[in-house]
């Protein structure tokens, strides 16, 4: 049933939109105490130590609600100095490209100026969820600037959408079964990377070999056994974006924007089982096996394994730290900015590699790594997603939970 402006009964239109006839809208500053952190001066060492937190943005982390430790900590003459942050304050960070970071402090700590702490009369988690929920919105306040910036005064009269304390409280604990499965997934997740890491140092570089094989490794310069593809003038190719986290994709899936130029003439090809990397960031690693052909831009090197290898083999081998080195010694430039490592530096760099069938056997274990680290990822994200369409029927009021 709805009324006559086509709202639900038992529901309100308010300044955040249509809510609950039984809740409220209310300022930040309506549910708790705003405080600005501060940094004691960095010029005395003795300020800093390892017996109180001192949180940064990049102490907030996306999967992780409670701040269980800090990269920097204060001594106690450094928390003298600071702005104390009670045990269960929301933390928001208010200033630069980090803006809408949020945690809650799981101990009394101190923060530094790009954070406002909320230090809540109540239910400090729904406060979380429902700062989390609006974040896009809050970002809106920042503008353009070069610098962004939420003040202190906007960001404690921004208005949320509050039920009575009874349900903000059930909210909570619903979401929080959420957050409990993202997080647990999440360390699953990390465990599953670091064992590849583990097995890719030992299979890579050969101390541990796979059974069956006792062929002794060669040494080989990387331009025996891969050859430069250099070719151009193939506009019609979909535009490729290499990344470091998510390797060749469509430059449309990209989360980049697309800073390409109109003409892409001396755009470079690249094919499946090809390598590209880029030429000024090879000493950092910056690689990434193709799976698809497409174009990229002139900024990258495009390597095609010989027949005697294994792409993925050799693609994976050439990210370890002992060949990244030897990018960055061969690379060219008098600093990092400028290096640049070109095929012909490529290829003088020394690899030891095993046998053609070895390669394979190596490249199948680290694809079945792979196979199964992907499988969890995307139950990481289905749980993500489950939880954002929880926190938008929950914290809008549209899904009533049961009291």
């Amino acid at each position: 049933m709805t009324t006559q402006n086509n709202i639900p009964a038992g529901y309100k239109d308010s300044a955040v939109g249509i809510i609950p006839q039984e809740w409220e809208v209310m300022q930040i500053r309506d549910l708790g105490r705003v405080i600005t952190g501060n940094t004691p001066p960095t010029a005395d060492s003795s300020n800093y130590g390892n017996e109180y937190m001192f949180v940064s943005p990049a102490d907030l982390l996306d999967d992780q609600k409670y701040i269980l430790r800090t990269e920097k900590m204060l001594s106690a003459k450094g928390y003298t100095q600071a702005r104390k942050i009670p045990q269960g304050s929301v933390l928001y960070t208010c200033i630069g490209s980090t803006i809408g970071k949020i945690g809650i402090a799981s101990d009394e700590l101190a923060s530094n100026q790009q954070i406002n702490a909320v230090i809540c009369n109540d239910c400090g988690e729904f406060l979380y969820y429902a700062l989390l929920h609006r974040t896009n919105r809050i970002k809106l306040l920042a503008g353009e600037q070069a610098v962004p910036i939420i003040n202190k005064s906007d960001f404690e009269k921004i208005k949320l959408p509050v039920p009575p304390m009874v349900e903000q409280k059930k909210i909570a604990e619903i979401l929080g079964v959420w957050d409990e499965a993202i997080e647990k997934q999440s360390r699953l997740v990390e465990r599953l990377e670091l064992r590849k890491r583990g097995l890719m140092q030992r299979l890579l570089t050969g101390r541990t070999r796979l059974p069956g094989f006792t062929t002794p490794w060669q040494k080989v310069k990387l331009g025996e056994i891969c050859k430069e593809r250099n070719e151009t003038k193939c506009e019609h190719l979909p535009l490729l974006s290499i990344t470091a986290e998510r390797g060749v994709i469509l430059q449309s899936e990209s989360d980049k924007k697309d800073t390409s130029n109109e003409d892409k003439s001396k755009y470079k090809r690249i094919c499946p089982n090809d390598i590209g990397y880029n030429t000024m960031r090879m000493w950092q690693g910056r690689s990434a096996l193709s799976a698809m052909e497409g174009i990229v831009s002139p900024a990258y090197t495009i390597v095609t394994p010989k027949a005697e290898v294994d792409p993925l083999f050799i693609s994976e081998l050439i990210k370890q730290p002992r060949v990244v080195y030897d990018f960055w010694t061969h690379s060219q430039g008098l600093v990092g900015d400028t290096l640049n490592c070109k095929f012909h530096d490529f290829s003088q760099v020394k690899v030891a590699i095993p046998s053609l069938p070895e390669q394979k056997a190596i490249a199948e274990v680290l694809t079945a790594a792979d196979n199964e680290i992907a499988t969890h990822r995307k139950r990481l994200d289905a749980l993500r997603l489950q939880k954002r369409g929880h926190m938008q029927q929950l914290l809008t009021g549209k899904t009533r939970v049961k009291i």
